[in-house]
C-alpha cells in the first residue's frame, strides 16, 4: 500500500530530489509567479517522505493507514506537488498549471482540490496546532497506528500559535508527532535573526518537552535516519531541526532572501536548469 515497497539507495534518492528540483524551476517560470528559495531548500526532505518514510499510497490518497503530511508553510508547495507527481499522484505534466485559473496546484494548497492533501495552508504558524490536533485523535481517541508529520518554516516561528501548539504536544506526550523545521535562516524581508532572533530553536523545544534531532536537511542519510530515530521516541514529539540552504542547487539563488518570495524568469530559468542538470551527472559519477 505504500511507494517505499521499493527501496531506494540514497543515490537514487538524491538524483530523485535533483529532478524535483528541476520541475520546480519549470513549474515557477510556467507559473511566472511563486515561492524559489524555500521549495529547492526542501527538496531532499520531501524526497525522504515521500519515498523513504512515509506510509501512503498515491492510488488511494485517502487510505485509512496513511501517515498524515500537514505543510504548514503552504507558499513552498510547489516542492510537494513536485513530489507528488514524481510519486504518481497525478501526471506530471499536471506540475505546468501551478496557479493556473482552475487548477488543482494553487499557490497554497487547497484539501479538496488535489487527494493526499489533508489541509488547506496559507497563514503562516497555524501548521502545527492542526497537525497536534490530528496527532491527540490519533494517539488518545483512535488508537492508530498512523503517524503525523508537519512541516514548518524558521520563520513561522515568530507566530504565538506555534508555541501554543508545541505546548499542547509536549504535555499529551504525543510520540506519534513529528515536526520537521526547515531551518534556512530566511524570510521574506531578510534574515530570521535580523527581524526576529529564534535562537535557541533547539532549548526552546527542548523546554516544551519535545525530543530534538539536529541533521544537515540536504544529508539524505541523515533525513531518514532521524525520521527512524523518531519512530523509537516515547512519550514525547520530536522535533527534527533541519538546516538547509534556500535555494539549494541553484547558485546564484543559494542564502539569498530576495528569492524567497519570487520565481525565476526565463533567462535565469536556463541558467538554473543547467546547472542542477551537471549536479545530477555527477550524482550519477
Amino acid at each position: 500500500m505504500t511507494t517505499t515497497m521499493k527501496q531506494y539507495s540514497f543515490q537514487e534518492l538524491e538524483k530523485m530530489a535533483n529532478t524535483i528540483r528541476q520541475d520546480i524551476i519549470e513549474m515557477l517560470v510556467a507559473a511566472g509567479s511563486g515561492h524559489s528559495a524555500g521549495p529547492l531548500g526542501m527538496a531532499d526532505i520531501f524526497t525522504a517522505l515521500y519515498f523513504s518514510v512515509l506510509k501512503h499510497d498515491p492510488k488511494n490518497p485517502a487510505w485509512e493507514e496513511r501517515d498524515r503530511l500537514i505543510l504548514s508553510n503552504g507558499h513552498i508547495c510547489p516542492v510537494r506537488y513536485a513530489a507528488m507527481a514524481e510519486a504518481a499522484y497525478f501526471p506530471k505534466e499536471e506540475l505546468q498549471t501551478l496557479r493556473k485559473f482552475g487548477s488543482r496546484l494553487q499557490g497554497h494548497p487547497e484539501r479538496k482540490r488535489l487527494g493526499g492533501m489533508e489541509t488547506t495552508s496559507g497563514p503562516l504558524g497555524s501548521g502545527l496546532s492542526q497537525a497536534s490536533g490530528m496527532a491527540y485523535v490519533g494517539k488518545h481517541i483512535d488508537k492508530a497506528d498512523w503517524r503525523v508529520y508537519c512541516l514548518m518554516s524558521d520563520g513561522e516561528q515568530e507566530c504565538g500559535q506555534t508555541w501554543e501548539a508545541a505546548m499542547f504536544a509536549g504535555k499529551n506526550r504525543l510520540d506519534n508527532l513529528v515536526g520537521i523545521l526547515d531551518r534556512n535562516n530566511i524570510q521574506i524581508d531578510g534574515f530570521t535573526e535580523d527581524i526576529m532572533p529564534l535562537e535557541p530553536l533547539r532549548e526552546k523545544y527542548e523546554a516544551f518537552n519535545w525530543h530534538v534531532i539536529e541533521i544537515d536537511g540536504h544529508n539524505m542519510e541523515e533525513i531518514v535516519d532521524a525520521c527512524n530515530e523518531a519512530k523509537n521516541i516515547h512519550q514525547k514529539p520530536t522535533l527534527i531541526l533541519s538546516h538547509t540552504t534556500p535555494g539549494k542547487g541553484v547558485s546564484f539563488m543559494e542564502n539569498k532572501f530576495e528569492w524567497h518570495g519570487k520565481p525565476p524568469k526565463p533567462k535565469e530559468a536556463e541558467l538554473a536548469l543547467r546547472e542542477l542538470r551537471g549536479s545530477s551527472m555527477k550524482i550519477e559519477n
